[in-house]
């Protein structure tokens, strides 16, 4: 083991790198199989329908699409948060989550066209709705297939970023998880 190596072990945070570890693994089971689900689905779910308020106020379409895109920009924030203190290595740990929140909504995409997936209310479903306006109901797989594209690498980003980040993030100062 040459110096460098060394260095790096000693610089190492063990529990952040067993954290790390154990959600690299967890997450990237979710990407493997995103219709299994998560522990985090119903924290997505509220979000997903407060951006529909949210959103709402920019037109019909953005009011079903924001959603998706809220589901998403909500962990976004907190990763940017962490990142605007310098928190690098809990900024790669919620990225997990920016990830899997995207496979979630590569769930709902996919269902676009079967729609069995049951509704909050038994509403109206929101891909099948923007895809059906957009003409591109007939795209649905490729479409929910890029989405899940994004979401495996984002998760597989996240991975590489919280490994290193556990090897090369101050051990001595307290960072927020």
């Amino acid at each position: 083991m040459d110096h460098s190596q060394q260095s790096a072990l000693v610089n190492a945070s063990y529990p952040k790198l067993i954290f790390a570890g154990l959600a690299t693994i967890y997450f990237v089971w979710i990407a493997y199989d995103p219709l299994a689900g998560s522990f985090l689905d119903l924290v997505d779910l509220g979000i997903h329908e407060t951006g529909h308020f949210v959103f709402a106020p920019f037109g019909e379409f953005m009011g079903f699409a924001g959603g998706s895109l809220f589901q998403i920009i909500m962990p976004a924030a907190f990763v940017g948060y962490f990142i605007w203190k310098h928190s690098y290595y809990s900024a790669a740990i919620v990225l997990f989550w920016v990830g899997q929140s995207i496979l979630n909504v590569f769930v709902y995409a996919q269902d676009a066209v079967t729609m069995l997936l049951p509704l909050v209310g038994g509403g109206i479903h929101d891909w099948n709705w923007m895809l059906e306006r957009l003409g591109w109901l007939s795209y649905t797989k490729s479409i929910a297939g890029m989405i899940r594209l994004i979401g495996t690498f984002t998760i597989f980003i996240a991975a590489i970023l919280s490994i290193y980040f556990a090897f090369n993030s101050p051990v001595d100062e307290y960072e927020e998880i």
